[in-house]
């Protein structure tokens, strides 16, 4: 027997999120012209407010380059940023077992947040990063359940 997920996405909304920390390292002498690839990962995380209906995604990135002939430090950046969404039907996607207290989340709730927590990363990420030797670094698409299942991913 399979459950309809009770997911309902006009349900969820951006209530706040805010930048934690933006560090952007980029030397004089560095030329990004010579980048040949740039390494990054992330790591999320999540918490739940049940009573509030809210939900926190945590967002960590860390970004450097990696260039060809390049004798001094690489370019890098790292950002954590933290969303907070109110979810409407909150308590239809969470189960709390009373005696372990033990939370299970709904599968397309966790992807929802996950998903819309990087996506949105991206666009931040594109304008806070022009004008340095990191611009031309887009967030790679990722599968948000690579994301959940790891809590960290490699890109």
């Amino acid at each position: 027997m399979t459950t309809k997920t009770k997911l309902v996405p006009e349900k969820i909304q951006i209530a706040d999120f805010r930048i934690i920390n933006g560090h952007v390292e980029c030397p004089f002498e560095f030329s990004d012209s010579d980048v040949e690839k740039f390494q990054s990962n992330f790591e999320f995380d999540m918490a739940f407010n049940h009573e509030k209906k809210l939900v926190k995604a945590d967002l960590k990135i860390n970004i450097i380059t990696h260039s060809k002939g390049q004798v001094f430090n690489e370019a890098k950046s790292n950002f954590h940023i933290v969303f907070v969404y109110h979810v409407d039907n909150l308590e239809e996607l969470l189960t709390i077992n009373p005696e372990t207290n033990h939370m299970t989340v709904d599968g397309g709730l966790s992807n929802a947040i996950a998903s819309i927590s990087f996506s949105t990363s991206r666009g931040i990420l594109m304008t806070r990063l022009q004008g340095t030797s990191l611009r031309k670094f887009i967030m790679p698409v990722i599968s948000p359940n690579n994301l959940l299942s790891k809590g960290k991913i490699l890109a």
